[in-house]
């Protein structure tokens, strides 16, 4: 990956495939490994994919402070600027959803289309992960046993039966492994993430937008892909029967084929 100057800090990235350009905004302690190769390599196919680690992530400036969804949108469009890309498809999933939005409503000359992945707007009708959810996830991290937190990451964020696939485990290992984040920057996102709220103003979003979720999703439950998509004034809803959070690893092949034929109905 490459370094770029963007604002007061430097992100690092990555461009590969070729294509219109689509950029790649990853979730809550993700980095920008953590969307796999099989869901990437046929993003490539169509697109040249840019990907990034947010701040306090990877070899991107460390986090010093609090964070913001906002803050981090703005991080997303001086990356767009800083690699001369006057307009891109955007996809977010997760915490990234929730900087896609903002980049959307803030800077909509820069999103050609907009794809959400298993996000949150925030307001009414709005839900995070459970308790037993959260307490779950926030016993692991802070018992210092990082396998264990791992491996509580992966069950939640997957359904029950992907979870017992001992390959895809491995696969997520190994990407955890290579590139791992701080436990003081994954609790800043959780700050930002519980803070965001579009919620009145998706309704002046334009760009036309790919809603997607899967019905096992624990960490932001199915119904908030169906409230996004009642939000938005241009949208398609697309639910993913018996698929947990991480879709993009669950049903890499058929996701990236809704977000191309997204993308190229609109082109």
């Amino acid at each position: 990956m490459t370094s770029v100057q963007v604002g007061d800090i430097e992100l690092d990235y990555e461009r590969s495939g070729s294509g219109p350009p689509l950029l790649a905004i990853m979730g809550m302690s993700g980095t920008a490994l953590s969307w796999g190769e099989p869901f990437l390599e046929r993003l490539r196919q169509s697109h040249e994919v840019i990907v990034y680690d947010h701040r306090g992530v990877g070899a991107s400036t460390p986090l010093t402070g609090s964070l913001t969804i906002r803050q981090m949108a703005e991080d997303a469009a001086g990356l767009l600027a800083a690699l001369e890309i006057d307009s891109a498809d955007v996809l977010g999933i997760s915490m990234g959803g929730m900087i896609a939005q903002e980049l959307a409503l803030n800077h909509p000359q820069l999103v050609r289309t907009l794809t959400l992945g298993c996000t949150y707007c925030g307001g009414e009708g709005s839900s995070l992960a459970g308790e037993d959810v959260a307490r779950k996830l926030g016993e692991a991290m802070m018992s210092g046993d990082r396998e264990q937190a791992l491996r509580v990451a992966w069950e939640v964020n997957v359904s029950p039966s992907y979870a017992a696939d001992d390959g895809a485990w491995s696969a997520f290992h190994a990407i955890a492994a290579r590139r791992a984040v701080a436990v003081p920057v994954i609790m800043a996102q959780m700050q930002a993430c519980m803070a965001h709220d579009t919620h009145e103003r998706l309704g002046g979003l334009n760009a036309p937008t790919l809603v997607i979720h899967g019905t096992e999703d624990q960490m932001i439950p199915v119904a908030n892909g169906h409230l996004i998509a009642d939000l938005l004034p241009d949208s398609q809803l697309e639910i993913l029967d018996g698929v947990g959070h991480l879709f993009f690893w669950e049903r890499a092949e058929h996701a990236a084929e809704l977000i191309g034929s997204h993308t190229s109905v609109e082109a």
